[in-house]
């Protein structure tokens, strides 16, 4: 397993953390204990949605196929498993009625979101939800795709709402419950209170019944169902914990920052640059920044800003291979890296750049938009998606120091992003921070150390636990001006 602390195992326990990404899914079997952390993927899997005559949906059932595969062969590997918790993507959800689920859940770049927008808004202005809910704007975010929900006729108080990580609890216990920093995405959750918003709620015409009660990372769900025990080959029992079930909140709680000037940037389809907080920021600036508050392990507050993250890049890469080229990802990072003239940059998370296509021709609009040079190379593209990307986070971090009030001098860098070592550079060289990469695997990290803590296995504070991430998987560093940009 990748990440020993190498000191004795003594007291540790194993768990499996099931990590599903907007792109890929992986099970994790890890272990934790006092001085003891390490990782091991046993299955990973791709998540690709499917478009159907109503939209695009994410293909659950297959989903929740590879997460029973992965925890057979984490069982075969580690009969005397634990734990098992579940972290993915937010916003998105499936309607459950009774035990059926109703519709399969439809993926957050769907185009009908544009309409959900609009519904909502003729009842709630943003300026109210931002004061109830402290999220910025996404056209995708829970409250609008229910909207659409509400209007197609399918919400009523026979009805539940499970986020992604909760409906594969459901299959998995029988228990429907919302987990808090997932629940906290829906833009219906009271960021102060942390309870569901009822005035909010009755106010967009939402069934109450729709909403489960929500517990917090930690949570002890319950046992498999024996059905699924058998299916996997389990003959102990083997718990569902709630970790942070949204990915952020568990990558978080991986972040090795041993001090409180620090921002962190999770890396991956999608790019969370923020910091941590006590108490959320409910400003008018900060609404109009889009900056937003989310719930994190612990009580914490995630104030950061959602920007385009590795997705520019991979829908690119599909749109060369479409076009019969052969492109290695590596490789292309490597000539980006001697690309020795000026690129364009452009608004990473312009909305030009949300849905799947043909990504390079959208860059190169946008260039000519604003009258920079057009990429002519796929290594100039590269190099292009990755400067604007970290032009992007060193904006964001300089916001959020300024309407948060925490300073910031290091940045930390998590996730696939962590091995881009060209955009961990040029993200120190813009945002004019030192840049810490690492661990890769943070998500699944947190989630394990989240379980490993309900366990017993380990205690303390989110602190205690990042120390042991900072001892166990050492950050690599990046300095300011050592990049060469030209």
């Amino acid at each position: 397993m990748s990440g020993s602390a190498g000191h004795d195992s003594a007291g540790s326990g194993y768990v499996v953390a099931v990590d599903l990404g907007a792109t890929s899914g992986r099970v994790m079997l890890g272990q934790v204990g006092p001085g003891v952390l390490s990782v091991e993927a046993v299955h990973r899997f791709p998540n690709q949605p499917v478009h159907t005559s109503d939209g695009l949906h994410w293909n659950i059932l297959e989903l929740y196929r590879n997460v029973l595969v992965g925890l057979h062969k984490a069982i075969g590997q580690c009969p005397e498993l634990v734990s098992v918790g579940i972290d993915s993507w937010a916003v998105d959800y499936g309607l459950v009625r009774g035990n059926r689920l109703i519709s399969s859940p439809y993926h957050y770049r769907d185009e009908r979101n544009a309409h959900g927008v609009e519904l909502v808004h003729e009842r709630v202005g943003h300026d109210a939800l931002y004061e109830a809910g402290g999220l910025q704007f996404l056209p995708f975010n829970t409250l609008y795709q229910l909207a659409v929900d509400g209007a197609d006729g399918l919400l009523d108080e026979s009805t539940a709402m499970l986020m992604i990580p909760d409906l594969l609890g459901f299959w998995l216990t029988g228990e429907m419950i919302t987990e808090r920093t997932n629940a906290s995405t829906t833009g219906l959750l009271d960021i102060v209170g942390g309870s569901w918003n009822a005035t909010l709620i009755d106010k967009l015409g939402f069934p109450r019944a729709l909403f489960r009660p929500v517990v917090n990372p930690g949570t002890v769900i319950g046992p498999l169902q024996a059905r699924v025990a058998t299916e996997i080959g389990s003959e102990s029992a083997v718990e569902l914990v709630a970790v942070g079930s949204h990915d952020t909140a568990s990558a978080v709680v991986a972040v090795p920052m041993t001090t409180r000037k620090a921002a962190y940037i999770s890396s991956g389809t999608w790019s969370l640059v923020g910091v941590e907080l006590d108490e959320p920021v409910l400003t008018a600036a900060s609404r109009d920044a889009n900056f937003t508050n989310e719930g994190g392990v612990d009580g914490r507050v995630r104030y950061l800003r959602n920007v385009m993250g590795m997705w520019l890049l991979s829908e690119s890469v599909r749109s060369w291979e479409r076009d019969g080229q052969v492109i290695e990802l590596s490789e292309l990072l490597a000539a980006a890296a001697e690309v020795d003239r000026p690129v364009a940059t452009f608004d990473a998370s312009h909305p030009s750049l949300m849905p799947a296509g043909d990504m390079p021709s959208r860059i190169t609009e946008l260039c000519r938009a604003s009258a920079d040079p057009v990429p002519e190379t796929p290594a100039e593209f590269a190099r292009s998606i990755v400067e604007s990307l970290a032009v992007a986070y060193a904006t964001t971090l300089d916001e959020a120091e300024r309407l948060s009030g925490n300073a910031i001098d290091i940045v930390h860098i998590v996730g696939g992003g962590s091995q881009n070592a060209l955009l961990c550079q040029l993200t120190a060289d813009r945002a004019g921070r030192t840049v810490l990469a690492g661990p890769v695997e943070a998500t699944a990290i947190g989630n394990v150390l989240v379980q490993g803590r309900a366990a017993g296995f380990v205690s303390g504070s989110l602190e205690d636990l990042r120390a042991t991430v900072a001892e166990t998987f050492a950050p690599v560093r990046y300095e300011p001006g050592k990049g060469g940009m030209p």
